[in-house]
């Protein structure tokens, strides 16, 4: 069968100096790189040395199960390439490059990419769609060509020491390379605490980065260049034919999912119960010949439950479902495993149960379909309604904002649950408070400056000077001056949230569980349209995805399409005062804080104490903390 690569990981060594032969010794270093994240490839390794350059590669196999091995050579012999990912149009791509004369030994993605590299050189990546990392050695030209797709759906670290470059798809890998310096990056761990994740293209080490998405690059000559090939369109400001606009999406959205269903082995859907993977879910079901297998996780707890929605879109499409009910005890219990054994420090507390739906799925397929991207790229979360409403907030008096609305808001009541009132205005009116450019960030920033200048124990805090400190987040904004807030608030999401919080969350729990998952979202032919549909077509007074919910009303039950956003989260705010205390005394706890240096420990001791006793409700910084703790203890100080 004609199909794409599998998921994979990668990594490898070049020579800065392209003259310089690297010696066999390197060969084990890639292996000890590709060994050490060998749950993203258990179905087989591949090392090449050869010259300045040392390939390494692992595989999952997905499609064309018994070809495709890498590093992979093309016919000429003078192309090498290891490549983690899948290129949905590769077929297209095969048919006009056969029209041109090249010829194919095999059936797989990979040997188009290299195919399109011979043809195109390094502009083939304007014509490559899919999700995918690669690095390509170019014997003739002594050039290493590598690409990151358009989203970031696939990581690629690297750093440059010792006259070499070295990558992985995992931070963590390059620290098994003998001879190499890692470093904390203070200013790092300053914006990790205030975004729950190091934003790209920084890491937490000062020596290593990533590459950002859609962007190539090129190491010849000594030296290395880094380059953009692709960015989300502007914004429409012309009105649209809704009925038109609702057809298009329709087609694109099927085309996206039925290019991601071509499988060789067991496939199914992540199935929420919400809008997007009811939607991808409602779309397989149509596609497909057989049952399409769905799966969800569930909670006893009846604020963070969904499932009741899930069985609902389950039962309209007859597929055949899979649920685990989780109870607080049991996934409090694996928490800091599964936070443990991320290659990043990411303070989503949803990672949980994300890891433990794809270690559920696991068990039935290998690949899995979800909806992540839509809730960027459509205006899905609540932060965009109050992004929208603190305009007019603003406007109001000054008697009715803090002499009525203000107090009301402060004396509100706590909650432990999935909605706590209090918390929730808190962050509206802090946000409010905030020039536009920094409006949706306040409203998900942990650690914010003031409590930082507490917590920290650092010499320079002058980092945390808030145009410093959020310069990520004003770099987005403004990347389109000309646009609205609104979209430069979507955009500002999509280059952030969506890569350095969602898209790392579902690529780490799916490949430590061998599992794929697919993005229809974020296709690059519905991204597009997406992105250039008016504001108004995705945020419509207080109706979020608006031309979304419309396009596939005549797919998706009554009960789905009028329910409201809920967040795949879990109860840590309870669980912080109970089942995770222990844990949190013990990695925030005085002895730790003060052997690591990093924090002040009579600080953090009174946001415990304020959590505990109730008087205020932190467990998003606290989580945050921890997240750090731990991930310092596995991948740093042991």
């Amino acid at each position: 069968m004609q199909g794409e690569q599998p998921m994979c990981g990668i990594a490898g060594i070049a020579n800065l100096d392209p003259a310089a032969v690297l010696e066999p010794a390197v060969e084990h270093s890639v292996r000890l790189m590709t060994d050490s994240m060998a749950y993203r490839g258990p179905n087989g390794d591949g090392v090449l040395l050869r010259d300045s350059v040392c390939l390494g590669h692992r595989r999952l196999s997905i499609i064309d199960l018994s070809g495709g091995a890498q590093p992979m050579w093309d016919s000429t012999g003078t192309l090498c390439i290891v490549f983690n990912g899948e290129i949905y149009n590769f077929l297209e791509l095969r048919r006009e490059l056969e029209e041109q004369g090249l010829r194919f030994q095999t059936s797989s993605d990979t040997e188009v990419i290299l195919a399109a590299y011979r043809r195109w050189g390094t502009d083939c990546l304007e014509r490559l769609d899919g999700m995918f990392t690669f690095a390509l050695w170019d014997t003739a030209n002594r050039r290493l060509f590598g690409a990151r797709d358009r989203f970031g759906k696939k990581p690629f670290f690297y750093t440059v020491q010792n006259g070499r470059f070295h990558f992985a798809s995992e931070l963590s890998c390059l620290r098994h390379v003998p001879g190499l310096q890692f470093t904390l990056d203070e200013h790092a761990l300053m914006r990790y605490l205030a975004y729950q994740y190091v934003p790209c293209p920084d890491t937490m080490f000062r020596e290593a980065a990533q590459l950002p998405p859609a962007h190539g690059f090129v190491l010849e000559n000594g030296s290395l260049r880094i380059f953009k090939y692709w960015e989300l369109p502007l914004c429409g400001t012309a009105p649209v034919d809704e009925t038109e606009a609702c057809e298009e999406l329709n087609r694109l959205m099927r085309t996206a999912v039925r290019r991601r269903m071509i499988s060789d082995v067991p496939l199914g859907v992540f199935l929420s119960g919400g809008i997007d993977s009811s939607i991808v879910t409602g779309l397989m079901a149509e596609i497909s010949d057989t049952p399409v297998q769905s799966f969800s996780i569930g909670f006893h707890e009846a604020s963070y439950d969904e499932s009741r929605y899930a069985h609902i879109v389950a039962e309209a499409f007859s597929t055949h479902h899979e649920e685990r009910v989780l109870n607080a005890d049991e996934c409090a219990d694996m928490l800091p495993q599964i936070v443990s054994s991320m290659d990043v420090p990411m303070a989503d507390a949803s990672v949980a149960p994300q890891w433990l739906l794809a270690k559920m799925t696991r068990e039935h397929v290998t690949v899995a379909l979800g909806g992540d991207g839509s809730d960027e790229l459509w205006c899905g979360y609540e932060h965009y309604i109050g992004f929208d409403i603190a305009e007019r907030y603003n406007r109001a008096p000054s008697f009715l904002r803090r002499g009525i609305i203000e107090p009301i808001c402060h004396h509100l009541p706590a909650s432990s649950g999935y909605i706590n009132l209090r918390l929730a205005t808190g962050n509206f009116l802090r946000a409010a408070a905030q020039p536009s450019w920094l409006r949706i960030q306040s409203m998900l920033t942990a650690c914010p400056p003031e409590m930082q200048e507490r917590i920290l124990n650092l010499g320079d805090k002058s980092f945390l000077d808030r145009e410093t400190l959020y310069a990520p987040t004003r770099a987005a904004y403004f990347q389109w001056p000309e646009a609205v807030d609104l979209h430069r608030a979507c955009n500002t999401y999509v280059q952030g949230f969506l890569l350095d919080d969602i898209l790392v969350k579902v690529d780490r729990c799916s490949m430590l569980n061998s599992l794929e998952v697919r993005a229809p979202f974020l296709d690059r032919s519905v991204a597009e349209f997406t992105a250039r549909l008016p504001m108004k077509c995705k945020l419509n007074g207080l109706k979020r995805k608006y031309l979304l919910k419309k396009a596939f009303a005549g797919l998706l039950p009554e009960q789905i399409l009028h329910r409201n956003k809920r967040g795949f989260q879990i109860p840590v705010s309870q669980w912080l005062r109970g089942r995770l205390r222990p844990l949190m005394e013990d990695l925030l706890g005085r002895e730790a804080i003060e052997r690591q240096g990093f924090f002040n420990a009579g600080e953090i001791r009174r946001l415990m104490d304020d959590h505990i006793s109730g008087r205020s409700d932190l467990r998003v910084p606290l989580w945050t903390l921890m997240v750090f703790q731990l991930w310092w203890r596995n991948n740093v100080a042991r």
